[in-house]
């Protein structure tokens, strides 16, 4: 019989003052000012590496990907993704799905949604459902000072 583990995963940034900066969600950039963050601050990707390496046993983003290194600066969050699955495929775990849920008043995420989904699914390897929830006003998530995402996926071995 299979081995099965549940991972979940979660990240926030704030807006970023510096116009320069991209928005990133999912791998996608949007329109909008970007996130303040070491890497190039996508909370989509960084819930899913959470994910998954929480459900492999493999620790966190933190310890795998340290903001305390300079190699990481401004890094294209997919590429720590890609790693991230390559890594957990090492050690014999096969993703069966992943669901991720983006809590942001704006940009409104609907335009965006499938080509988030088609991105993650194409370097996930499996099926993968992003949908977007608004904070309704409640705390900084609601008054639009940053985005937020959750990830929670299902591993399989064996």
């Amino acid at each position: 019989m299979p081995e099965m583990r549940v991972g979940q995963g979660f990240d926030v940034h704030p807006f970023s003052d510096d116009p320069d900066r991209r928005l990133v969600l999912g791998g996608v950039v949007l329109a909008g000012p970007g996130l303040v963050g070491h890497s190039d601050s996508d909370p989509v990707a960084h819930a899913c590496i959470d994910a998954l390496l929480g459900a492999a046993g493999m620790g966190d983003i933190g310890e795998r990907y340290p903001d305390t290194d300079p190699s990481y600066a401004d890094i294209d969050s997919f590429g720590l993704l890609a790693d991230t699955i390559a890594a957990v495929g090492a050690e014999g775990w096969q993703v069966v799905n992943l669901d991720c849920t983006v809590v942001l008043e704006a940009p409104r995420l609907a335009p965006h949604r499938v080509e988030i989904q088609d991105r993650l699914v194409a370097v996930i390897g499996a099926p993968v459902s992003v949908k977007a929830k608004r904070a309704e006003s409640l705390g900084a998530l609601g008054r639009g000072e940053g985005i937020a995402a959750m990830a929670v996926v299902l591993l399989e071995r064996g």
